[in-house]
């Protein structure tokens, strides 16, 4: 019997052992709350969060420096120390509207090869070379390229001399050498690269920080169509569009939103392109809906809604369901599983299509995310990201790039 009692004992001192370290890895090291807000994870429960040394939970008082904070499971056994900060509580004019992006980028990527029908044969010269697609060229010969002219024209007037390309992979910086070779069709020199230095989409507008005169949107920064590659900014607008129609989603194919651009007269600058949105200064920002953002320990599983445009220029409330909340982890765009249940949305689109990446998700009267991504092969959910994310990313671009708007 004592033995049978030994057995069940270490068995139980096992799983809370595991529960306590599965627990631990939902726990970030660091947490955000407002000044005087109670310290809490709501999507946590069985944890609370009281100043190191105490067992008595409070409000977070002002400070400058991070506080340490004890995680206890059911106020009882410790799992982790976390550094627990104060903020001022941020409110923001939440959007769900599309919007039109121009972006030019800091050099020409290489989105494809071709052969070159030359007197001794097909060749190319640029794929022999060793480039890839979604290489960056920033230079020929130590001259700056950032347009398609600047290598097509450096090309056809440099002839069949050797040219060394400079080129960033993976955020290195590399070289090659390459010599072009005259097209036996039309007598100009070539490579048999196909380059890009811009590129255009429609997506949806998640907020204005009319204090910055700033907005953010997306939710995930901007790739190439072919390479799938971040396009490193230059440059960039942003203009009005309306929706004029859709192509549903459904299991295995991903619907899109389809948009005119209603004029080329831009209403703010892109000043980043980053993993979890575009950010940039807005000439004129709306100060309608307004809402507080709230921090992700705030968030819970349940019922929320988005707002989104499907037709036209205005946004229309539809309802979700949070399924997941990911306070760690490393993807910076993925921190919320979301499932769309409003049947009216369910029945025009399908659920989740592009061009939505952006629309608000709030709950609770607070801005707490926006989606960024459809599941392909269950278009009614997909990922958000959370909206504090999102805030520090479009301080950090003021920050870098001061504010121009």
């Amino acid at each position: 019997m004592l033995k049978k009692y030994a057995r069940i004992s270490v068995l139980l001192a096992g799983l809370c052992v595991l529960s306590a370290v599965y627990i631990h890895s939902l726990i970030p090291d660091t947490l955000y709350f407002a000044k005087n807000e109670k310290a809490e994870i709501k999507s946590l429960p069985m944890i609370t969060l009281a100043p190191k040394g105490s067992l008595v939970s409070r409000s977070v008082q002002n400070g400058d420096m991070p506080l340490k904070y004890s995680a206890r499971l059911f106020g009882i056994i410790p799992i982790k120390d976390v550094n627990v900060s104060a903020t001022n509580r941020r409110y923001v004019s939440v959007a769900g509207t599309p919007f039109g992006i121009k972006m030019f980028s800091d050099g020409v990527m290489v989105v494809g090869f071709s052969d070159i029908p030359s007197t001794t044969g097909y060749t190319c010269p640029a794929k022999l070379s060793g480039l890839k697609m979604g290489d960056v060229i920033t230079a020929l010969n130590d001259t700056p390229s950032r347009t398609n002219e600047d290598v097509e024209d450096f090309i056809v007037n440099n002839t069949d001399k050797p040219v060394k390309v400079s080129f960033l992979r993976d955020g290195q910086q590399m070289s090659v050498t390459l010599v072009p070779v005259m097209d036996r069709d039309t007598g100009v020199y070539r490579t048999g690269m196909w380059v890009r230095d811009s590129s255009a989409g429609v997506g949806t507008m998640t907020f204005y920080d009319i204090n910055k005169g700033m907005f953010a949107g997306l939710g995930h920064g901007i790739k190439d169509t072919d390479t799938q590659q971040d396009i490193r900014l230059l440059s960039g607008e942003i203009v009005p569009v309306s929706i004029m129609g859709l192509t549903k989603s459904k299991n295995g194919e991903t619907g899109e939103l389809k948009g005119n651009f209603l004029t080329d007269i831009p209403m703010g600058k892109v000043l980043a392109n980053s993993a979890n949105g575009v950010y940039g200064t807005i000439f004129m920002p709306p100060s309608e809906n307004m809402m507080e953002v709230a921090s992700p320990q705030e968030i819970t599983v349940g019922e929320a809604y988005i707002l989104t445009t499907i037709n036209g220029t205005k946004a229309k409330k539809y309802d979700i369901v949070i399924e997941k909340i990911a306070l760690t982890g490393s993807n910076q765009n993925k921190n919320l599983v979301v499932r769309i249940t409003d049947p009216e949305l369910l029945s025009l689109t399908g659920g989740i299509v592009q061009g939505m990446s952006g629309s608000p998700i709030v709950q609770n009267g607070k801005l707490v995310g926006a989606i960024t991504h459809v599941f392909v092969n269950q278009v009614e959910r997909g990922y958000g990201v959370f909206a504090q994310n999102m805030i520090f990313s479009m301080d950090n671009a003021q920050k870098v790039h001061g504010k121009t708007g």
